[in-house]
C-alpha cells in the first residue's frame, strides 16, 4: 500500500510538473517572444529559424523529444530506470501539451512574464524532482554531475543558458536574449530553494549527549559524524562536539530530533559549496 501511494504521489507530482510546464511554454513564453535556456529553448529557437527564414512551422515535440535521447541514455545508465521512465513521461507530456494548448493573453509586459513564467518554471521542475523525475533535458546533465562530483550544479547550467541566449540575442535581439535570463535565472533561484537534495550543510554540535545525538543523526539520514572532545574557554569545563555533514533538505529535521534530545545543545550549521569523499545519496529509484 505504501508503495502504491508513493507512485500515485509520484505520478500526480509528474503529471502537474509536466501541465505547468506546457501551460507555462504555450502561453508565457511563447507571448513574451522568450527563449528559456536549456533543451526548451533550444528547442523554440530552433522552432523561431524555421518559421522566420525558412516559413516553416515545426511541432515543438518533434523536436524537444530527439533532443532528449542523449539525456535519457545518460538516466537509464547512471540515474536509475525508474527515475527515466517518469522523466519520459513528463518530457512527452509536457511536449504534447505545449503543441495543444490554446495561446492564453494574460498580460504584455515582457518582465512579468519572464519574472512569473520562471517561477512557475522552476516550481515544475521542482514538483518533478522532488519524487525523483526531473523536466528532462538539462536537468539529466545538472542530476549527473551533482551524483558524481558532489557539487550543486544548477549554476552552472544556468550560466551555460547564458551562452545559448547569447546566441539567440544574436539571432533575433538582445532584448529577447536579456528577459529570457532573467526568466531563466529566476527558474534557478526557485529550484535552489525548493529542491534541496544536492545541497549540503555542515553541523558543529556541542552537546552534553554525544552518543544519543549521533544515533538521531544516524537513524534520521543514515550520515556519520566525528566526535571530538574540547575543553570551553569561559568555564574551563571538558565538551564533546559532534561534526556531520547532511543534506540541506535534513536539517531542520535533525535540529529538531537534537533539540528533543538535549535542548541545552549548541548548534551551528552553514552550507557546505562541496565535499570529497564517502557521502551516502539517497538512491533516485
Amino acid at each position: 500500500m505504501d508503495v502504491a501511494k508513493k507512485e500515485g504521489k509520484r505520478l500526480l507530482f509528474c503529471t502537474l510538473g509536466a501541465v505547468l510546464m506546457g501551460f507555462n511554454l504555450s502561453t508565457l513564453v511563447r507571448a513574451g517572444g522568450l527563449f528559456p535556456g536549456g533543451f526548451a529553448g533550444g528547442t523554440l529557437l530552433i522552432q523561431e529559424i524555421f518559421r522566420v527564414f525558412l516559413s516553416i512551422e515545426l511541432p515543438y515535440t518533434l523536436i524537444y523529444i530527439p533532443l532528449n535521447l542523449i539525456p535519457i541514455y545518460v538516466g537509464l545508465k547512471y540515474l536509475g530506470r525508474r527515475f527515466t521512465l517518469y522523466s519520459m513521461y513528463v518530457i512527452v507530456l509536457g511536449s504534447i501539451l505545449t503543441d495543444i494548448l490554446p495561446s492564453l493573453n494574460i498580460t504584455g509586459d515582457v518582465l512579468l512574464i519572464s519574472v512569473f513564467g520562471g517561477i512557475i518554471n522552476g516550481t515544475a521542475i521542482s514538483l518533478c524532482l522532488s519524487v525523483g523525475a526531473s523536466g528532462g533535458g538539462t536537468d539529466f546533465i545538472s542530476i549527473f554531475f551533482s551524483e558524481k562530483k558532489g557539487v550543486d550544479a544548477w549554476n552552472y547550467i544556468f550560466m551555460a543558458n547564458v551562452c545559448i541566449l547569447v546566441t539567440a540575442g544574436i539571432l533575433f535581439g538582445f532584448d529577447r536574449a536579456f528577459y529570457s535570463i532573467i526568466y531563466q535565472f529566476c527558474t534557478t533561484q526557485v529550484i535552489q530553494m525548493l529542491f534541496k537534495r544536492y545541497q549540503k550543510h555542515t553541523l558543529f554540535i556541542i552537546t552534553s549527549k554525544p552518543e544519543e545525538v549521533y544515533e538521531c543523526i544516524r537513524i534520521l539520514t543514515h550520515h556519520d559524524a566525528t566526535w571530538f572532545k574540547g575543553k570551553g574557554c569561559y568555564m574551563g569545563g571538558e565538551k564533546d562536539m559532534l561534526y556531520s555533514v547532511i543534506g540541506s533538505e535534513e536539517v531542520a529535521r535533525v535540529i529538531k530530533g537534537i533539540k528533543e534530545i538535549d535542548p541545552k545543545a549548541f548548534i551551528n550549521t552553514f552550507k557546505s559549496e562541496q565535499i570529497e569523499g564517502r557521502f551516502y545519496k539517497r538512491p533516485n529509484d
